[in-house]
């Protein structure tokens, strides 16, 4: 099995099924949004990570892009439903959409998730190397934009995608980034956690924009549990000479220390690597 899809109002249908119209808004304007949640199956037990702080941001979403609220126990059934067809052992992505639907015909949202096999990130949880973008937008951008769809997950994904273009042609494999006025705030699609003054940091998302991160809203509470600070501030790349580590933070990667940020070593534990991967379910 390669992979699951299953509308909503249908069910599981089979892969190579239609599941949008050609002028589905959220093929044509990317006007929509999605979340992604790691499944792993081991010795025939299925886990889904952290569905219910998913599920929220999820939710949240569909106020900022003025969407019909979502009706999160019909999600729970087509995901437990689709969960139940998937047997692959291993790491699996449950990626779960919602766009506004045809321009011309409904105004009714499209809504379907799949679920697909994970790429091997390995390598990626043992050390990247990263250079920092500019994102070409101040690190307090958002704070009065709420247009702009600061920390939504959106279709809109193109940036992103050249932003990890870019870091390749770089000789790289991941980038970071950063604001006009030199912070920085998030990788293309993984948040920030940086061990600093014995203590967890991770970049704000009010002003910044950027995404709420599912991992790093985990290893912060998880943290603060256990008696260690865990805060929010805006950090320069000059500043991580004088810090423990730096970690990309994925719900599907993992958690991903960056051991070279443009062309610099960065300071690296593994222990803590280890930790922080631990509390996450990595």
């Amino acid at each position: 099995m390669t992979q699951v899809v299953a509308v909503m109002g249908r069910g599981v249908v089979a892969p190579g099924v239609g599941l949008v119209t050609a002028d589905d808004l959220g093929l044509t304007r990317g006007d929509g949004y999605y979340d992604a949640v790691r499944v792993v199956v081991t010795d025939g037990h299925t886990r889904v990570d952290h569905l219910d702080r998913h599920l929220q941001r999820f939710a949240r979403a569909a106020d900022a892009l003025e969407l019909p609220p979502l009706v999160e126990a019909d999600w729970r059934a087509l995901i437990a439903e689709a969960v139940a067809a998937w047997d692959t052992p291993g790491e699996a992505v449950l990626k779960l959409v919602r766009t506004r639907g045809p321009e011309h015909s409904s105004s009714e949202p499209t809504q379907f998730l799949t679920i697909t096999t994970a790429a091997d990130a390995t390598q990626a949880r043992q050390g990247v190397r990263a250079v920092t973008l500019s994102r070409g937008t101040a690190s307090d951008a958002f704070r009065d934009a709420p247009w702009l769809l600061g920390g939504v997950k959106n279709l809109s994904h193109a940036v992103h995608l050249a932003a990890k273009r870019e870091a390749v042609r770089r000789g790289v494999g991941e980038a970071i980034f950063i604001s006009t006025d030199g912070f920085l705030l998030e990788g293309p699609s993984a948040g920030l956690i940086i061990a600093a003054e014995d203590q967890l940091w991770t970049t704000p998302t009010r002003g910044t924009g950027i995404l709420p991160s599912v991992t790093v809203e985990v290893i912060m509470d998880a943290a603060r549990a256990e008696g260690v600070g865990a805060s929010e501030a805006l950090f320069r790349p000059e500043d991580l000479a004088d810090a423990d580590g730096l970690w990309l933070a994925s719900s599907i990667r993992g958690i991903m220390p960056v051991r070279e940020l443009d062309g610099v070593a960065l300071p690296y534990s593994a222990d803590l690597t280890r930790h922080l991967a631990a509390t996450a379910g990595f």
